[in-house]
């Protein structure tokens, strides 16, 4: 079958055209596809239907087998991929039943519409004895803001206990940021599925969308995460566009 493999700031994702599979996507081929012994090495796949004009519905597939509500970083990865194929710089992607507008501008980065972002009210979890304070956040899929010490050590303690918490019965995503400034977060983030990754497009809209709404900042926010920056715009509706770049690394043949 045929791939293109893409990253947006080292956060990396398979492209697959489900008319070129062959086969049915399913959860074991997803995990081999994204090991990166046995297959290609990705954080994910996005699994493409083309759809009549610059339109596209894609599949988020994490590389434990699990299919994702929704990726910033794979959708606007997908949004770049339809419109070199279109020849277009404005597509839409639809991703789990909603549609995100996207422009390619020029300077190569992706400008995203990812629409309604609900921010819940602070809360504490008890973590075996601990109490940990978050936000919870949906960008379509789920997330646990923590706000402190951007310290790796703390993320990879906090990050799969948060993850797999009874709060949270489909699993969650979780930032651990630091307020930089009234625009600027630092983010180290957990992605459900996926483990520590060095950027995500849901989990910035998570961390801007928890830093302005608790009043940590203002919009526009720019989220430094290891990778890189992306930077989160939201209206006074609570409405997001995520800018950020998308890159092609390779494109190839996956056999068996």
């Amino acid at each position: 079958m045929r791939f293109s493999k893409w990253h947006a700031l080292g956060n990396t994702y398979v492209i697959l055209e489900r008319g070129e599979l062959g086969r049915t996507l399913d959860p074991e081929l997803a995990r081999r596809v994204c090991d990166v012994r046995y297959g290609v090495g990705s954080d994910g796949i996005v699994e493409v239907v083309v759809d009549e004009g610059p339109r596209a519905d894609v599949l988020i597939w994490n590389p434990d087998g699990s299919v994702a509500e929704f990726s910033g970083n794979g959708s606007r990865i997908a949004a770049a991929w339809l419109g070199a194929r279109a020849g277009t710089a404005q597509v839409t992607i639809g991703v789990d039943g909603r549609a995100y507008p996207a422009v390619i501008r020029e300077d190569g980065t992706v400008a995203m519409g990812v629409g309604d972002v609900e921010v819940g009210p602070t809360e504490t979890v008890e973590l075996a004895g601990e109490r940990v304070e978050l936000t919870p956040v949906s960008v379509g899929n789920p997330h646990a803001v923590v706000r402190g010490d951007a310290g790796r050590g703390e993320l990879l303690r906090l990050g799969p206990r948060l993850e797999t918490h009874e709060r949270f019965p489909e699993r969650t995503n979780v930032q651990l940021v630091r307020v930089d400034g009234p625009n600027m977060l630092t983010a180290l983030v957990w992605e459900r599925g996926a483990g520590e990754t060095s950027a995500s497009g849901s989990s910035a809209v998570a961390a801007a969308a928890a830093a302005v709404t608790n009043g940590w900042c203002e919009s526009p926010v720019s989220v430094r995460m290891p990778g890189g920056v992306l930077r989160v715009e939201l209206d006074e509706e609570a409405r997001v566009t995520l800018v950020g770049p998308a890159e092609e690394i390779c494109v190839g043949e996956l056999r068996g």
